[in-house]
């Protein structure tokens, strides 16, 4: 969850670590704190502040105040210990011989803290990360000061994920960092090194990075960079050279990043098409999945969290409409116990826009101890997930900055789209009639997406009038029910209005009870064999004093004497019209916290990508 930078090099570290930290603190924003050498007192000055990142700048002026070419700094999102100075990253030793940042959780911190204690170490925090820099610390006073000695010692014996980054008082000019199941990459210029979370935090500095894996360890210097296994045998990387524009992760005169990724959609869309469709069909043949696979597939499992879950309940009703295969949508935090059935002619899609979200990647590791074939579907390249499945599909989303992901979800379901109709293409469950029609609206999304953004002043009208709303529904009929459920995320996650979104039919089964005056019910009526019956459902709860949204294709004006504000979006197969009716409720809980005065970029209690379970 949280953000880690780091650099040493030929620059002053501190604004070089605020800067890169100003790009993560999507992954948390308790606390922040940073660490640099000071060369002229030959020590490492620690400064730490709780909330927002400002406050570390505005108390260092702007890293003007702490002096050095190498330091550390971190972006918190609290897991062990309040949001508090105390508890803040940078963790330190009694003597500051050891200083630390870390990402992750260490399950066996309270074992190792007795352990500490017994030894007559003492902890000012109730974090784990001040657990593990004590442990490097003992290791590092029995090993006589061996840096890569002390730090393989101590993680050995840790339990849990980790990326750290670690600086050592008699070590001026050196960093080290470790990892385990939490991202970390390490990018170089021709001035110095760095370590970071996430690409967007260097992108301005160099585009050339090394993926740290699993039990692997760096050391950073003016001599360059050396990689090492955590046995300490030393290893090389390849270097990855980033395609991403340093500006795309700008907002670009939006307020918000989130309003800016919305604005995105279109192209991100449209690239994302354009990397799997070539003159008229789709190629997925950079997936490395034959054709005779496809056909032997039975059965599809797709494991994913938050918003890609949605993903994976749209694709649901796709897959098994298009081709006679059976599909199962879980939970990635569910799937690994409840003792899934998979068989050999099972594919299971992990779905992930970091691709290092915890419980997916559990579960991609679960699903290949079992000898089962995996494809992930990801937007960041060389993240874990896309490292260790069998086979990848990218998104073309770009860096996207706001907690609530609003692209990354529109091109995952690109993804379902063209694996969908590729499936039943290749397995004749399809006929070329009918493909044809399919792509020819398919490459049309991108213009429809952007024709709804157009009619945003309406909805942030409609908005507007229910910002002080304490209750939303969001109901709707088969593939509307899956977009329901990414509408009432996308409402209550950063307007944190409460919002559920339920199948239209089941309101009648209790639910229907909590609708008053004034309630406001969002119905979904994109699908024509379905759009009477859910319209009856809207009557029920109108008729209990509920105002009612109605989100519909261009042509149903009729809807106009039945609710109270109706949306219209364009027509599309209606295999797509998840592409085209989110974009509205994108914009309804956008508008709804920009009412509110909320911080629509960093909800609270929540980061961008959750790598703990």
């Amino acid at each position: 969850m949280c953000g880690i930078v780091g650099y040493t090099g030929k620059e002053a570290a501190a604004p070089i670590i605020l800067n890169g930290l100003s790009k993560l603190e999507y992954r948390g924003y308790d606390s922040a704190g940073m660490a640099t050498f000071n060369e002229q007192t030959n020590g490492i000055e620690i400064v730490k502040t709780k909330g927002r990142l400002k406050n570390l700048v505005e108390k260092t002026d702007g890293g003007k105040g702490m002096p050095g070419g190498c330091g550390i700094g971190h972006t918190r999102w609290a897991t062990h210990g309040v949001p508090s100075k105390a508890n803040a990253h940078p963790h330190c030793s009694d003597d500051r011989m050891v200083v630390v940042v870390h990402n992750g959780i260490i399950e066996n911190y309270q074992e190792l803290k007795e352990h500490l204690l017994q030894k007559g170490y003492t902890f000012y925090s109730e974090t784990d990360t001040e657990v593990v820099t004590k442990l490097i610390d003992y290791y590092y006073t029995k090993t006589e000061h061996d840096p890569l000695k002390s730090m393989s010692s101590a993680l050995l014996r840790v339990r849990g994920s980790y990326a750290l980054g670690i600086m050592f008082m008699d070590r001026p000019g050196v960093i080290y960092a470790a990892r385990k199941d939490s991202p970390l990459i390490i990018g170089q210029n021709e001035e110095g090194a760095f370590i970071a979370s996430d690409v967007p935090a260097i992108l301005s500095y160099t585009r050339n990075v090394y993926y740290l894996d699993n039990m692997e360890m760096a050391e950073l210097s003016g001599e360059g960079i050396r990689f090492y296994t955590i046995d300490r045998d030393e290893i090389q990387k390849e270097m990855v050279t980033i395609k991403w524009d340093a500006e795309a992760a700008e907002k670009g005169g939006f307020e918000h990043f989130m309003m800016k990724e919305i604005h995105e959609q279109p192209k991100a869309v449209k690239d994302t098409i354009g990397a799997y469709v070539k003159d008229g069909d789709i190629d997925l043949s950079a997936l490395g999945i034959t054709d005779e696979q496809f056909r032997e597939f039975r059965r599809i499992f797709i494991v994913a969290c938050g918003s890609a879950y949605h993903v994976g309940m749209a694709a649901k009703y796709i897959l098994e409409d298009l081709t006679d295969v059976l599909v199962e949508v879980d939970l990635a935090s569910e799937f690994r116990y409840r003792n899934p059935k998979l068989t050999e002619d099972t594919l299971v899609v992990i779905i992930s826009q970091s691709g290092e979200t915890a419980d997916s990647l559990a579960a991609l590791r679960l699903t290949r101890e079992r000898g089962i074939k995996t494809l992930s579907i990801v937007n960041v390249v060389g993240s874990s997930i896309a490292r260790e499945a069998d086979y990848v599909m990218y998104t073309l989303a770009g860096p996207e900055i706001a907690v609530a992901t609003t692209k990354a979800y529109s091109t995952q379901l690109i993804c379902m789209y063209l694996l969908s109709m590729y499936m039943a293409k290749v397995r004749d469950e399809m006929d070329s009639i009918t493909f044809d029609s399919m792509m020819n609206e398919l490459v049309q999304l991108p213009e429809k997406i952007a024709n709804v953004l157009s009619d945003k002043e309406r909805i942030q009208w409609f908005a507007n009038k229910f910002a002080s709303a304490k209750d939303i529904f969001f109901i709707g009929r088969g593939l509307d029910y899956a977009i329901c459920q990414e509408g009432s995320l996308k409402m209550k996650e950063i307007s944190y209005v409460h919002s559920e979104a339920y199948a239209a039919g089941e309101l009648k089964h209790g639910t229907i009870s909590l609708i008053e005056d004034g309630t406001l019910v969002v119905g979904l009526l994109t699908q024509s064999n379905l759009c009477e019956k859910t319209l009856s459902n809207m009557q029920e709860v109108k008729s209990r004093g509920a105002y009612l949204m109605g989100v519909t294709e261009n042509g149903n004006y009729y809807l106009e004497d039945m609710v109270d504000f109706v949306v219209y979006i364009p027509k599309t197969d209606p295999h797509f019209t998840t592409s085209v009716a989110i974009v509205p409720l994108q914009l309804m809980g956008y508008y709804v916290s920009v009412a509110r005065g909320l911080d629509v970029d960093k909800p609270r209690n929540l980061a961008k990508s959750v790598t703990v379970e």
